[in-house]
């Protein structure tokens, strides 16, 4: 019975089995139809697109067809207007060339009538002229010279006559100018007129300290001169000692020694030089000390500590008995007014006229006048190229060219010029105003001659009858080789010839 059941079983198994591969290929066959009918539609789908864009692309080729058919018939006709248009300009110029042609023809005709007719006129001009050299006894070249000489001359009257015009009003108007500058300058300056000297008395409070000073057998006086370099002078006056020295640093420094000798009482060589060292010591600072004193009452700031130095060394300092740094301070107000009135930079001015003399600090030790000398001091510490350019060229070595330069020089010659400010003998002032005036009347055609401005300027007169105008050049050029070769003076001198013609008349 087992094997029965088995058996069944089996055929069971079977039964499945087979029934599963029928419905396996049932299903499979299923899906292959599937397949095939989703890959007919996507065939359908793809030729139908296809089909769609070859027919987008044939409208597009006929549109771009028409197009170029388009845009070749608007070349066409563009290339027919042009053609027109050269054809048209062609005729134009073969017309115009024919005129011109025709304009040509009756230029020729025309300038062969205007040669007929000017050698008529030529013909008839000779004719002429010889009749009138004839009637005038004169070639035409001797006619036409005169005429222009005539013309030449009326013409250089009359250019002259405007240019002595001109000249005479400008001059007024110049000169009234400047004299209410200098006007309104000098009035607002007031300073106090200085005198210096080159010798110090120091005094003493009995004639008992005049053997103390001497020393034995002189040695005090000559160690206090070796340490000063200046001479003491002690002589029969009473209760005094006089310093002399032209170096006003060094006076000084013997003085305030010698003062503190006497106030101490112990006078010998060792002393003497520790005395005369502090001596410098204090002086030096009382140079800077007035070096920035000078600099703040003048208003110029930001100046260098050396530049400083060398101006307070002016205080000790002496050009005509004038003190050199209280006339550079008056230059500087003096200078700072005249740029003022006259438009300039204020600051530059008072700047170069503070430091216009400081040259005079080192001139005994450095070759040259004192205002190169001074420029290129100031060159080194100051960088205003204006400043330094005005400073040498304030007495003339150098071309003045600057506007500051000639308010320099003005504001320095107002300062030296005034009455007071520097001491001179009047005999030797009365002397060098008669050579200069003498060695101008020593040439013939000068009429009269005047020394002016302190020496600084010669004025002569001369005899218009004998000096023209080119003579009266050369006459102040032979007048101004003269001085320089037979007199000695101080800065530099001004020779102005003046030559007048007056003309009187009546009217009756």
């Amino acid at each position: 019975m087992d094997w029965i059941y088995y058996v069944i079983i089996g055929l069971v198994a079977v039964l499945f089995l087979l029934v599963g591969y029928f419905a396996r290929q049932l299903l499979a066959n299923q899906q292959i139809r599937d397949a095939q009918k989703e890959a007919k539609k996507l065939l359908e789908s793809a030729q139908a697109k296809a089909e769609q864009r070859v027919l987008d692309a044939k409208e597009e080729a006929v549109k771009v067809r028409a197009a170029a058919e388009a845009d070749s018939r608007e070349r066409r006709y563009e290339l027919q207007r042009l053609e027109r248009r050269s054809s048209q300009r062609e005729e134009r110029l073969e017309r115009k060339l024919e005129a011109l042609d025709l304009r040509e023809r009756r230029l020729v005709g025309r300038e062969k009538e205007i040669d007929t007719v000017r050698e008529q006129v030529e013909e008839v001009k000779g004719q002429q002229l010889k009749r009138l050299e004839t009637i005038s006894g004169m070639s035409s070249d001797e006619a036409k010279q005169q005429l222009l000489n005539a013309v030449e001359d009326e013409i250089k009257e009359d250019a002259s006559r405007r240019v002595r015009e001109w000249e005479g009003r400008f001059k007024d108007e110049i000169d009234n100018k400047a004299r209410d500058i200098l006007a309104t300058t000098i009035q607002r300056c007031a300073t106090d007129v200085v005198s210096e000297t080159t010798v110090s008395v120091v005094p003493l409070p009995s004639d008992d300290m005049k053997g103390r000073l001497i020393g034995r057998e002189g040695r005090n006086i000559r160690a206090m001169e070796q340490a000063t370099g200046v001479d003491l002078i002690i002589d029969d006056t009473p209760e005094s000692v006089t310093i002399s020295s032209f170096d006003p640093i060094r006076r000084e420094v013997a003085r305030i020694a010698l003062t503190n000798l006497i106030l101490d009482g112990r006078i010998h060589p060792a002393r003497i030089e520790e005395v005369v060292d502090k001596a410098k010591t204090e002086v030096e600072s009382t140079i800077r000390l007035e070096g920035e004193q000078a600099s703040r009452k003048a208003g110029v700031q930001g100046l260098h500590p050396e530049l400083l130095r060398l101006l307070g060394r002016l205080k000790f300092r002496t050009s005509y008995g004038q003190n050199v740094l209280t006339h550079s301070l008056e230059v500087a107000h003096i200078a700072g007014m005249l740029a003022a009135e006259i438009g300039a930079n204020v600051t530059l001015a008072k700047r170069a006229a503070l430091l216009h003399d400081i040259g005079k600090a080192v001139d005994h030790e450095v070759e040259g006048p004192h205002a190169l000398i001074g420029a290129n001091l100031v060159k080194q510490w100051d960088k205003s190229m204006e400043v330094v350019q005005a400073i040498s060229e304030h007495h003339g070595e150098a071309t003045t060219t600057s506007s500051l330069g000639f308010v320099l020089a003005t504001a320095d010659q107002i300062s030296g010029s005034r009455l007071g400010a520097r001491r001179e003998s009047l005999d030797q002032y009365i002397k060098r105003i008669e050579a200069l005036e003498s060695v101008a009347s020593s040439f013939p055609g000068v009429e009269k001659a005047f020394a002016i401005q302190a020496g600084r300027e010669v004025r002569i007169i001369v005899k218009p009858e004998q000096v023209d105008d080119l003579a009266a050049m050369r006459l102040a050029r032979d007048i101004v080789k003269k001085i320089e070769e037979s007199l000695e003076y101080p800065g530099q001198i001004k020779v102005t010839v003046m030559r007048e013609v007056r003309a009187v008349d009546y009217a009756k």
